[in-house]
C-alpha cells in the first residue's frame, strides 16, 4: 500500500486536501434533501436504515481499500465523510475553520534489509518469520532446541550464549484471552531466557498458536505506531524474539545449526486525521456545552490475501459506528438540542487509539465544555437483540447519570438484551480498554461505548458490508441518539462519579 512519508504537515495542508479531494471520487453522493421529522421532541425518525445501508456500502466497500491509518485511503474516506456532514448541514469544528484536525503518527518497523538465518534456512521478516518487537540486534550463535521449555528440559541444556528454540504450548487461564496469553507468554518467557543467558529466542507455533500466526502477524509485519514521542516510538538494542510457523518444527530440531541475525529499524511519520463537526445548541447558555458522539473511521487496509481477498474492509470495525454517527448528526442537524452536538470521527484508532488520544490533548472546544462522550464501536453483528454498554459498571463506570440515561432509553425504546460480562474487569478480552471512549474517561469526562462485541470475522477480510445487520445498526444508532438527546436537553449536565479509578 502506498503510504505518505514524513513531511511538515501544516505548510502543506492546503495542497494535501486538494490532492485528497481529487482522489475522493465518492461512490455514493451526499444526500441534500430534507427529511420529515416525526412528531415528538426529538428527530429520531430522521435516522433511517436506507441511509445507513447506503453509507455503509459506500464507506466499507473496496473503493476505500480498508481505510488504513496513515494512508491516502484513510484521507480519502475522511474527505468523503466530511462531504456528507457538510451536505447534512453540520458545521466544521476542526482546525482553521475546517472539518479536519490533522496529526502525525509515527511508525517504527524492521528494515527490509534486515537478515535472519537459521542453519540453511534464510527467513524473511513479514513472510515466514516474525520478530515480536522492532529492536536493533546482531547475533551469531549456536541454536539449541529445548522442546516446550519445561524446567526438566531446560536443565539438560546450557543456554548461555545460545539462541534458544522453544515450541509454544498451553492455552492459559480462563480469565485471559488466548491472544493475550500467547503474546504475554512469548514476551515474558523470552525475557526470562535472556536473563538466564540466551542471546535470542525462537518460538515455534503449536496447532493453537498457528491460527494466530496466520491471522495476527500482519500487525507485527507493519511494526509499531504511536503519537510522536510515545512509548512505542522508542527503539532499543536487545536480544531478538522470533516467531515461526508450526511447519518449522521438524527442521528447527536439527542439531548443530547456527542462528545469524542482523536487524535494523527505521521510523516514518505519516498524517492521520480526526473529522470534527458540530450542530450548535439552541439554548443561549447551554449551547456552550457539548455532547460528543465518537467513532473511528480507520481499519486495516490492504494486507495479506485470505481466500483471494486482500482488502480488510472493516465493515463492522468500524464503518458500522461511522454510519450510525453520521445518522445521529443528520438527526441533530434537523432538530438541534439545547446543548451543542459535537461529532468526532477519530483517525488511527487501530494503531492504539491515537486520534482520540490526540483529540483529548488538543480538543477543538474547551475540554471542560464536553458534557459526555457516547462512542459507537462495532455495532452491526451477532444476535439482533443483543448489545453491550462499556462503562456500565464499576470500575469502568465514571458517570451513573450517563449510564442510567442509556439504560432508560434501552428499556423504553431500544429493548436490547444487554451483555454485562464484557464490561467486567476480569473479562479476558479487556474490551473496555480498546476503543475511543477510553482517553476521554481517563480525562474524567463521562463516557460510555455502545458495541455488539466480537465475532469470527473481526480483523479479517470477511468483515464485509454484506455481513452487517443494518437494521441492528439503525436501532443502536437511535439508542445512542436518544441517549444523547436526553443529555443535551437536561437542565444540568450529567455528573462524574466520585472516586472513579480504572483498574489499569
Amino acid at each position: 500500500m502506498p503510504l505518505l512519508s514524513s513531511f511538515s504537515l501544516r505548510p502543506r495542508l492546503t495542497g494535501l486536501l486538494a490532492v485528497v479531494s481529487l482522489w475522493a471520487g465518492s461512490p455514493a453522493q451526499a444526500q441534500t434533501g430534507k427529511q420529515s421529522v416525526a412528531p415528538g421532541a426529538s428527530a429520531v425518525a430522521a435516522i433511517k436504515e436506507t441511509d445507513i445501508k447506503r453509507d455503509l456500502f459506500a464507506l466499507a466497500g473496496d473503493h476505500f481499500r480498508g481505510r488504513e491509518a496513515g494512508s491516502l485511503d484513510e484521507l480519502k474516506a475522511s474527505v468523503w465523510i466530511a462531504d456528507q456532514l457538510r451536505a447534512m448541514g453540520l458545521q466544521p469544528a476542526g482546525d482553521d475553520g475546517t472539518f479536519f484536525q490533522f496529526f502525525h503518527i509515527q511508525r517504527t518497523r524492521i528494515t527490509e534489509t534486515s537478515r535472519l538465518n537459521i542453519g540453511s534456512h534464510q527467513l524473511t521478516h513479514g513472510q515466514d518469520a516474525f520478530l515480536l518487537a522492532p529492536a536493533i540486534a546482531s547475533v551469531d550463535a549456536p541454536l539449541v532446541f529445548v522442546g516446550t521449555g519445561t524446567p526438566d528440559e531446560l536443565a539438560k541444556v546450557d543456554i548461555k550464549g545460545k539462541a534458544v528454540a522453544i515450541q509454544f504450548s498451553g492455552t492459559g487461564p480462563a480469565d485471559i484471552s488466548y491472544r493475550r496469553f500467547l503474546f504475554g507468554t512469548m514476551s515474558r518467557r523470552a525475557a526470562e531466557l535472556v536473563k538466564a543467558g540466551a542471546v535470542a529466542v525462537v518460538w515455534v507455533s503449536d496447532k493453537e498458536a498457528q491460527s494466530y500466526f496466520e491471522r495476527w502477524t500482519t500487525g507485527l509485519e507493519r511494526g509499531r505506531y504511536d503519537l510522536p514521542g510515545g512509548p512505542n516510538t522508542r527503539v532499543f538494542s536487545q536480544a531478538p524474539t522470533v516467531w515461526l510457523p508450526a511447519s518449522a518444527i521438524d527442521w528447527i530440531k536439527q542439531p548443530g545449526q547456527q542462528f545469524t541475525n542482523v536487524v535494523n529499524v527505521e521510523s516514518f511519520s505519516y498524517p492521520s486525521v480526526n473529522i470534527v463537526a458540530k450542530v450548535p445548541g439552541t439554548d443561549p447558555k447551554l449551547k456552550n456545552e457539548y455532547v460528543l458522539f465518537s467513532t473511528h473511521q480507520d481499519h486495516d487496509g490492504v494486507r495479506r490475501a485470505v481466500a483471494g481477498d486482500s482488502i480488510w474492509n472493516g465493515a463492522d470495525d468500524n464503518a458500522s459506528g461511522c454510519v450510525a454517527t453520521m445518522a445521529i448528526g443528520r438527526a441533530f442537524a434537523q432538530k438541534p438540542g439545547k446543548r451543542s452536538a459535537l461529532i468526532v470521527f477519530h483517525g488511527a484508532e487501530e494503531r492504539g487509539l491515537l486520534g482520540s488520544r490526540y483529540y483529548v490533548e488538543h480538543p477543538t472546544v474547551p475540554k471542560g465544555s464536553i458534557v459526555a462522550v457516547l462512542n459507537a464501536e462495532m455495532i452491526g453483528r451477532n444476535a439482533p437483540d443483543s448489545a453491550c454498554i462499556l462503562g456500565q459498571q464499576p470500575p469502568h463506570r465514571n458517570s451513573t447519570d450517563l449510564v442510567n440515561a442509556a439504560l432508560a432509553v434501552n428499556k423504553a425504546d431500544a429493548h436490547f438484551k444487554l451483555d454485562t460480562l464484557w464490561d467486567k474487569p476480569e473479562h479476558p478480552e479487556g474490551w473496555y480498554f480498546r476503543s475511543d471512549h477510553l482517553p476521554y474517561a481517563r480525562a474524567n469526562i463521562p463516557a460510555i461505548a455502545y458495541t455488539s462485541l466480537l465475532h469470527p470475522d473481526y480483523h479479517t477480510p470477511k468483515d464485509e458490508p454484506e455481513r452487517i445487520d443494518t437494521d441492528k445498526v439503525t436501532r443502536i444508532a437511535k439508542w445512542i441518539y436518544l441517549t444523547g438527546w436526553d443529555v443535551a436537553n437536561r437542565p444540568t449536565r450529567v455528573g462524574l462519579d466520585p472516586g472513579f479509578k480504572l483498574e489499569r
